[in-house]
């Protein structure tokens, strides 16, 4: 069993930067694949990226170039820096965790992230 808790949410301005954490629980957090989503009021839940145990990121490509993943094994954590920030980046922002199964099988309860403009 794997707990995640994100943390780091706020309220910022459209330009500003934001950087979320995702503490996890579990010995084996480093042979986990690590992703981020989000999902907005009244929209679907997407994918934002990921970060492979081998510290191969992917991004969705309305983030790719503004956002980066990152992992401290060490510290059990993942990292979600959000640079440029854009109104329609507001959501709620969750972390998610997988095994070598291709199914996100644990979640975190998510961080609100607002950007005004």
């Amino acid at each position: 069993q794997v707990q995640l808790v994100e943390s780091g949410g706020g309220l910022v301005q459209a330009g500003d930067s934001l950087s979320l954490s995702c503490a996890a629980s579990g010995r084996t957090f480093s042979s986990y694949a690590m992703g981020w989503f989000r999902q907005a009021p009244g929209k679907e839940r997407e994918s934002v990226g990921s970060i492979l145990w081998s510290g191969a990121t992917y991004y969705a490509d309305s983030v790719k170039g503004r956002f980066t993943i990152s992992r401290d094994n060490a510290k059990n954590t993942v990292y979600l820096q959000m640079n440029s920030l854009k109104p329609e980046d507001t959501a709620i922002y969750y972390c998610a965790a997988r095994g070598s199964s291709p199914i996100w099988t644990y979640w975190g309860r998510g961080t609100q992230v607002t950007v005004s403009s």
